[in-house]
């Protein structure tokens, strides 16, 4: 039988302590906020069509690094005719800025019109939406407000239950759970 030596080595010394990595990680956040970007401007942002609707991202988090208060998810949901329908935790608002439709929520539909806000219930699960235009052909917009910090907190089990009518791209369905 061979026998292996193992050679002990001291780990080298962290070359910041943990509270130093912190602090300064802490300043550079707020260094990055107070230079980010303050006006997001809708004409300079795409339309895209997903497999949930027509929507335009204001703020997401690929482009957190760069805006002066990152943590939102800020979009415009263009609705022709209706979204597709998926479940996620409510505790977030949509405003409508154009329109008059309704929301199914959990099977129970809601009213909406222009001037409107919409806010999804936090429940256990989830809570199981989709949006309608009610007057088809004429322009209906809503604009959502997702404060990442409190979705992740109350959790997500994000599940896309069908897709939008318009949307032309692969027809499973991934989920998150």
């Amino acid at each position: 039988m061979v026998e292996r030596m193992a050679e002990r080595r001291k780990e080298p010394e962290p070359t910041e302590l943990i509270y130093e990595q912190t602090f300064r990680w802490i300043h550079e956040r707020a260094d990055k906020k107070q230079k980010g970007v303050i006006v997001v401007r809708g004409k300079d942002l795409e339309w895209e069509q997903s497999r949930q609707a027509l929507l335009k991202f204001y703020s997401y988090p690929a482009v957190w690094d760069q805006q002066g208060a990152p943590g939102w998810f800020l979009f415009v949901n263009h609705i022709k005719r209706h979204s597709g329908k998926h479940t996620h935790q409510g505790g977030l608002g949509l405003f409508v800025l154009e329109g008059k439709g309704y929301t199914v929520v959990n099977g129970v539909k809601y009213d909406w019109e222009e001037g409107d806000l919409i806010l999804l219930p936090v429940m256990p699960g989830g809570c199981e939406h989709q949006h309608f235009n009610a007057s088809e052909g004429k322009p209906c917009y809503w604009l959502a407000f997702i404060y990442t910090p409190y979705f992740d907190a109350v959790g997500n089990p994000l599940q896309q239950k069908e897709v939008s009518p318009d949307w032309k791209g692969p027809s499973e369905m991934p989920h998150v759970a």
